[in-house]
């Protein structure tokens, strides 16, 4: 007798768990979903190449990927270019982690063990193009598994267009402005800071040492604004893709130092011996906002400069800015110029998220979005 009971038991418990087990099925839960880089249920931001056939690329300081999904592991197949570039790993909404991927294509495994019920996994660029691209090609999802609709944001989409500032250049380098990749990291930049405030898509064209009329390499912004691939001239995003509502322009920096090195090579290729006088600087300027006018016809355009040396007392890079704002007679172009650090070097978190305090009162006080 016991032993029918015993024998009774058993059955009854394979048949439940058979029968939890087609209700999951039913319900859309498999042991392993693959999610394909091009996969409708992942939301992509910024200059991303989708353009496959089998991947998708990063170059961009500031891109990134989410992805909403029930299941105990999740996984990601990705290849670095040089093994150079690291990210930001943010699990449902907690504090980002670290990560760094080598140059092999391989499986890494983002997150294990987790809790039963809906996840939503963050995957953001912290490093400059400069370390070279990274190849994505899908998501791998485990234990009882289901891809949902990807997160809704607020339909607004913001776009920084700037240098080592905007990307965050030794941002968590409490000590000095060391060239260390770890210490650069996008996510806590005040383009960043300000795009999550509103929940808004974001997008960063930014390069550190970049200018409007000379950078500290051959490349200038207003030659690199309009590039997918930041390496590559022939390479051209697309800007019906994505028509940001506020665009903020935060350059001048690295012209304002450059301008006053006649003999530093790019000096002498982009002026010769003759120093660009006053009325150059602000036509650069004009013209290089009228580009952005151009692609971006119904944006509202914050021309912006600080908070380095290029916004202290008596520099004249500020005028600069307001006169060419003034002479576009655009209403839908602003000034907006960060209050100087009072300090050598690049700014660091705490400096980046008053940025953000003085950019969302910005807008918030002069943009009906």
């Amino acid at each position: 007798m016991k032993k029918n009971i015993l024998l009774f038991l058993i059955l009854f418990v394979f048949l439940s768990s058979c029968h939890q087990g087609e209700q999951g099925r039913r319900k859309g839960f498999r042991d392993t979903i693959m999610v394909a880089w091009n996969d409708p249920h992942i939301l992509a931001m910024g200059r991303i190449n989708l353009q496959g056939p089998d991947h998708a690329v990063f170059y961009w300081p500031g891109t990134s990927l989410k992805v909403r999904f029930q299941g105990q592991k999740v996984e990601m197949l990705l290849k670095d270019q040089h093994g150079k570039n690291y990210f930001d790993i943010v699990m449902d909404n907690q504090q980002p982690i670290l990560f760094h991927p080598d140059n092999k294509k391989h499986w890494y495994v983002l997150a294990d063990n987790l809790p039963p019920g809906e996840h939503l996994l963050e995957f953001f660029k912290r490093t400059e193009w400069t370390q070279g691209s990274t190849d994505f090609y899908g998501f791998r999802v485990t234990g009882r598994a289901a891809v949902l609709p990807p997160p809704k944001s607020s339909g607004k989409v913001i776009e920084f267009f700037g240098n080592s500032i905007t990307a965050g250049y030794a941002d968590r380098d409490t000590l000095d402005d060391r060239p260390d990749s770890t210490l650069t990291d996008n996510y806590v930049t005040y383009g960043a800071i300000t795009a999550r405030h509103y929940n808004a898509d974001y997008y960063c064209t930014a390069r550190g040492g970049i200018g409007i009329l000379i950078s500290w390499f051959p490349m200038i912004m207003p030659e690199m604004y309009d590039r997918l691939d930041p390496e590559d001239p022939a390479s051209k995003w697309d800007f019906s893709q994505v028509q940001p509502d506020v665009v903020v322009i935060n350059l001048f920096q690295n012209d304002s130092w450059l301008v006053k090195m006649p003999d530093y090579p790019e000096f002498k290729h982009r002026f010769g011996e003759t120093p660009p006088t006053e009325r150059q600087i602000i036509d650069a300027y004009k013209d290089f906002t009228g580009k952005i006018r151009a692609v971006y016809p119904e944006a509202r355009i914050i021309c912006a400069l600080g908070p380095m040396d290029a916004v202290r007392e008596g520099s004249p890079w500020p005028g600069y800015i307001r006169e060419a704002v003034k002479e576009m007679n655009d209403p839908s172009i602003y000034t907006l110029f960060f209050p100087y650090l009072q300090k050598d070097g690049h700014p660091k978190v705490k400096d980046h998220r008053v940025m953000a305090d003085t950019l969302v009162h910005f807008i918030d006080r002069n943009i009906n979005w």
